[in-house]
């Protein structure tokens, strides 16, 4: 997987169906050749040109073309890596002092080659990672201060990504807000430098840290398209360049402009890492390869089958007590949920968002014998028990806050800005941290607690840690490294345990988390026709066993729509299933109906969460419905969703084609017992058997016969 020619000094990095070429130029900087195609050692050698003249003054080194490139010399672009040395000075020059090649597991081979600035003992590695299994290539950078003065890092990117020369350039990304997540983007790339980036601490409802390009011609299931993933959970940004000299490029990494990381004598820094691919069989393709590789690298136990969840919340709210719960929880059992899960409400003095938050036992007058009696009631109903908890937060009504008001992040003499009544807790301090995790491990322990609902519902203001300086920016990295550690933690004492990211919503969703997790709430809203939406931005990269979604009541509490509850199962069917509506006014035809939807959604989640997908249409179209599939590795079976607005009389239904079947095999409908052969569904399609009227929707389970 990795290979070097002494000759030239080229590395080259190949994947199953890529390859990615780097040299060390004449400088003793390391610089990008090719990442495409694969080829082999004596075909990138080809690559090589000649140096040319040294061109107009004013231009510099290449702006994009560098590993990494940095601050210093003749080079004009966003630098990924920018030092302050203690004597003021700035700059990076190269001098290579060594390589290896590592084996990290069975199936991997990683690459380092290691470099230390010519002036100062600041050391640099850049670290390549391929695995046999994957084009995906993990770049990481670690850093080290051999000297005896501290350093400053201005900025610390992972890694530094080229594209060959192309045509035209587009990118694509995700945008959004709270309950409204993930609305995709395509854009052509604009000259000069685009910057996506989260300045709250988290990851962000606004954007997310993962890019895609593409020459401006790919659709979803034709074209090359080139895209990375950052691994982190706090604030970052991506810098995409194109230049007028007709090439692109992006850099990225942990934390915004404007903060420096302090690197001590002896210190080390690692970065997130940051995650490249490159595929042929446009967006699709790119998405079905991150969805793998999450499945198999990623996720703590990314081949379990997630089971069907039902949430409190929305039944309600802050009231939350004993009896209310087990009858709750004796009527999703009927419907034949899996796992119940306790929302807000039942610590504390918490009656509203307004207090309580921090205090982390069991309310005695709801639950007077503490949360035992609930869970086992849900566990001898023969279903797992679930907790929500918000652990960084703080209402200023708490007995912690009023214990400990130094916890929180905040500047002195200025204001404690309150966003939802509640202040963040500094969890970059490890007394902090140390709390959380000891009353998280008990609470797991002593109440059999099999699911944690993780929330964190409000960004960073006043991110000031006082008696921290020189190194109070230090606080947006030490932040989520003490949070994945309480999280690695928790994992370690209770293996059983499993965890939901969320952060008021979709706020907190990266790779980074999702490798101490095991799924993500995607958004607040859960309108089922808004969340065709968001679900279709959130698989872009995210796979469908990451993405909870639920079944709620309508009129919707955020939209006022009213959907058939047929449509809004089979919206959240798309991903990990849950009910989160108010059971006790279900009507018995619902409840029945219900019951029916989940059994039918446990006959095909095993396509749902490890299927691959295939986006067979935009979402919401006018006059032609939604449609997903996802089909088994070994395409033995599939399963196609299918939702629609209403169409307009007289437009017709056009059939669905199928792809990704055995040739020459048949397929059953195991709802009508019909049989189809492959070669018609693939190429003059499936006809849809929609209901007539409004937001009508169908699943169709197709199993191969021979």
């Amino acid at each position: 997987m990795i290979s070097f020619s002494p000759d030239t000094g080229i590395w080259l990095l190949t994947t199953p169906r890529t390859s990615y070429a780097l040299r060390i130029d004449e400088t003793g900087a390391p610089c990008h050749l090719a990442w495409g195609p694969r080829l082999t050692l004596a075909e990138a050698e080809g690559l090589l040109v000649p140096a040319g003249p040294a061109g107009d003054s004013f231009e510099g080194r290449p702006a994009v073309g560098e590993e990494l490139p940095v601050d210093g010399g003749t080079r004009f672009g966003p630098p990924s890596l920018q030092v302050r040395h203690a004597d003021g000075s700035r700059a990076f020059e190269w001098e290579p002092v060594g390589h290896r090649v590592d084996e990290p597991a069975p199936g991997s081979a990683e690459l380092v080659l290691e470099f230390r600035d010519r002036l100062h003992p600041l050391y640099v590695a850049l670290h390549y990672r391929v695995r046999e299994d994957t084009d995906v290539i993990e770049r990481r950078t670690v850093l080290r201060n051999a000297g005896e003065q501290r350093v400053e890092l201005l900025r610390a990117d992972s890694a530094a990504w080229t594209l060959p020369v192309l045509p035209d350039y587009r990118l694509s990304h995700v945008t959004g807000q709270w309950s409204a997540e993930s609305r995709l983007r395509r854009d052509a790339l604009p000259y000069g430098e685009t910057v996506l980036t989260s300045r709250r601490g988290i990851t962000s409802h606004h954007a997310n840290p993962w890019v895609m390009l593409d020459a401006g011609d790919a659709d979803e299931d034709h074209g090359r398209v080139w895209s990375a993933a950052l691994a982190w959970s706090g604030t970052w940004r991506v810098t995409v360049q194109r230049t007028p000299d007709g090439r692109a490029g992006w850099t990225g990494g942990a934390g915004h402009e404007g903060v420096s990381l302090p690197l001590a004598p002896g210190e080390e820094h690692v970065t997130p890492v940051f995650a490249g691919l490159c595929t042929d069989g446009g967006f699709g393709a790119a998405s079905r390869a991150w969805h793998a590789y999450t499945l198999a690298h990623v996720l703590p136990r990314g081949r379990e089958i997630a089971p069907v969840l039902y949430n409190s919340w929305e039944a309600t709210g802050f009231d939350v007590d004993e009896a209310s719960q087990k009858a709750l929880a004796e009527r999703a059992a009927a419907l034949g949920v899996e796992l119940y899960v306790v929302d807000d409400g039942w610590f504390g003095a918490r009656r509203s968002d307004r207090a309580g938050l921090g205090d982390w036992t069991p309310a005695p007058e709801r639950f007077p014998d503490g949360l035992g009696p609930l869970s086992d009631a849900v566990h001898g109903l023969g279903m797992r028990f679930g907790i929500w908890v918000e652990p960084e937060m703080v209402n200023p009504d708490s007995d912690l806050y009023r214990a400990h008001p130094d916890w929180v992040l905040h500047v002195p003499g200025r204001a404690r800005s309150e966003l939802r009544n509640q202040l963040v807790l500094n969890f970059a301090r490890d007394d902090v941290a140390d709390w959380a995790y000891r009353w998280l491990t008990a609470l797991v322990a002593d109440h059999a607690v099999d699911f944690l609902k993780w929330d964190m519902n409000r960004a960073f203001s006043e991110a000031g840690w006082p008696g921290a300086a020189p190194d109070g920016d230090r606080l947006w990295s030490a932040y989520v490294t003490n949070l994945y550690g309480v999280l690695d933690r928790l994992r370690a004492d209770h293996p059983g345990l499993r965890i939901e990211t969320c952060s008021g919503g979709g706020g907190r969703v990266d790779l980074g988390i999702l490798a101490r997790t095991d799924q993500a709430w995607a958004s607040d809203n859960t309108d089922a026709v808004d969340r065709l939406v968001i679900q279709h931005g959130f698989g872009q990269v995210y796979p469908a066993r990451t993405m909870s979604a639920w079944v709620t009541d309508v009129p919707n509490q955020l939209t006022g729509r009213t959907v058939p509850l047929r449509f809004r199962f089979h919206s959240a069917m798309a991903g990990l299933l849950g009910i989160g509506g108010d059971l006790a006014h279900w009507s018995q035809e619902e409840l029945a109906e219900g019951a029916t939807l989940v059994a039918e959604y446990k006959k095909v989640r095993h396509l749902v969460q490890h299927g691959a997908l295939y986006r067979l249409s935009e979402p919401l179209g006018e006059d032609r419905p939604t449609v997903v599939q996802y089909v088994a590795e070994d395409a033995a079976e599939l399963l196609v969703l299918a939702w629609q607005r209403g169409p307009r009389h007289g437009t017709p239904r056009l059939p669905v084609r199928l792809p990704a079947l055995t040739p020459g095999a048949r397929y059953r409908d195991t709802r009508t017992g019909a049989v189809h052969h492959a070669a018609v569904l693939a190429g003059y399609g499936l006809h849809l058997d929609l209901p007539r009227g409004d937001w009508s929707s169908t699943a169709v389970h197709l199993v191969r016969t021979d």
